[in-house]
C-alpha cells in the first residue's frame, strides 16, 4: 500500500469514527429537546392548574369563619398565597409563552423564550449597549443638523434614524418582557408614540411651517437624546447596585421603576413637550396650514407630554412616600 493512501485511510478512519459520534451525540441531543418539550408543556398546564386552584383557595379563605384558633393558620395560608404569582412569573420566565399582539405582527407565532439566565442577561445587556449607541448617534445627527446644515434630506435620514430606532426599541423590549423582564405601562406606550411622531415627521413635506418648526423640533431632539445619555449611565450604575442590594430582577432595565431615581434629569422634558404641541396647534390654526402633519405632530406631543407628566409626578410621589417610612435618626 502507498504511504500516500495508508495515511488518507488512517485521517478516513479518525473521520468516520468522530462522525460517528456526532450522530450519537445530535440522537441524544434530539431526546433531550423532546423531554424538555415535554417538561415546559407539563410545567406550563400545571401553573395553569395551580392559579386557578389558588383562586378558589384564596376564595375559602376570605369566606371562612375567623375563629380565634383558626385565624393564625388562615392568615399563613393567605401570605403563602401572595406570593406564589412572583413564583409563577420567575417560573414562566423560562418557559415557551404565546407572544404578544405585537410581537405576532412583526414576527409570526415564534418562541422568542431564552432558556438560560446568561443568554437572558446577554439580551438585556444587548438591549442597553444598542440604545446607547444608537442615542449618541442621533445625537451626533441632531447636532449636525441644527447647527450646519439645513437640507432636508438630511432631516429626513435622522427622521427614519428616529423611527427606526424605535421600531427596533418596541420589538426587543416586547421580546425581553417575554423573558421576565418586568417594564411595562407608559415606558412601553412611549415608544410606540415615538415612532409614530418620527414616522409623521418624515412625511412632512417642506415648506414654510416646516422651516418654521424644524429648528424648534432639533433643539428637542438635541435635548432628549443629551438627557438620555446622561440617564444611560447613571441608571446603569444606579441598576447594578440595586441588583448587587437584591433589590432589582437581573432583567430589569434602565427604563421603568428605575426611573424613580433620576426624575431630576426628566421634570423638564414633558413641558418641553408641551411647548411644542401649543407652537404645532398654533400653526395649525394659520390660514395657509394645508399639511395635516401639523396638528397630528402636535397630538403626538400632547400625548408625550400627558404621559410623562402624570408619570414623573407618580414617581415624585412615590419618593415622598419612600423618604417619609425611612426611620428618622435619633
Amino acid at each position: 500500500m502507498p504511504q500516500g493512501l495508508g495515511v488518507v485511510l488512517e485521517e478516513w478512519k479518525c473521520l468516520e469514527e468522530e462522525y460517528q459520534q456526532l450522530l450519537e451525540t445530535h440522537r441524544l441531543y434530539r431526546l433531550k429537546l423532546e423531554e424538555i418539550s415535554k417538561l415546559q408543556k407539563n410545567c406550563s398546564s400545571t401553573i395553569s392548574s395551580q392559579r386557578s386552584k389558588l383562586k378558589e383557595v384564596s376564595h375559602l379563605v376570605k369566606n371562612k369563619g375567623s375563629l380565634e384558633e383558626d385565624a393564625k393558620t388562615l392568615e399563613e395560608i393567605n401570605e403563602k398565597i401572595k406570593t406564589r404569582p412572583n413564583s409563577f412569573f420567575e417560573m414562566e420566565a423560562f418557559l415557551p409563552n404565546k407572544n404578544g399582539l405585537y410581537l405576532n405582527l412583526v414576527l409570526g407565532n415564534v418562541n422568542v423564550t431564552l432558556l438560560s439566565k446568561q443568554s437572558k442577561f446577554s439580551y438585556k445587556d444587548e438591549y442597553e449597549k444598542f440604545k446607547l449607541c444608537l442615542t449618541v448617534i442621533l445625537l451626533l445627527f441632531s447636532f449636525i443638523c441644527y447647527f450646519f446644515t439645513n437640507y432636508r434630506f438630511l432631516d429626513a435620514i435622522l427622521n427614519f434614524l428616529l423611527v427606526w430606532y424605535y421600531c427596533t426599541l418596541t420589538i426587543r423590549e416586547s421580546i425581553l418582557i417575554a423573558n421576565g423582564s418586568r417594564i411595562k405601562g407608559w415606558w412601553v406606550f412611549h415608544h410606540y408614540i415615538s415612532a409614530f411622531l418620527s414616522g409623521v415627521m418624515l412625511t412632512w413635506p417642506d415648506g414654510d411651517l416646516y422651516k418654521t418648526f424644524r429648528n424648534q423640533f432639533l433643539a428637542y431632539s438635541l435635548y432628549q437624546n443629551l438627557v438620555q445619555c446622561l440617564q444611560c449611565y447613571y441608571q446603569s450604575g444606579c441598576l447594578y447596585r440595586l441588583r448587587a442590594l437584591g433589590e432589582r430582577h437581573n432583567m430589569d432595565l434602565t427604563v421603568g421603576e428605575i426611573h424613580a431615581k433620576d426624575t431630576e434629569y426628566t421634570r423638564t422634558r414633558p413641558f418641553w413637550q408641551l411647548f411644542n404641541s401649543i407652537s404645532l396647534f398654533s400653526m395649525s390654526r394659520l390660514p395657509d396650514c394645508k399639511e395635516w402633519q401639523v396638528w397630528m405632530c402636535g397630538l403626538c406631543f400632547l400625548v408625550l407630554f400627558m404621559g410623562n407628566f402624570f408619570t414623573t409626578v407618580a414617581v415624585v410621589r412615590h419618593k415622598v412616600k419612600s423618604r417619609n417610612r425611612k426611620p428618622k435618626s435619633l
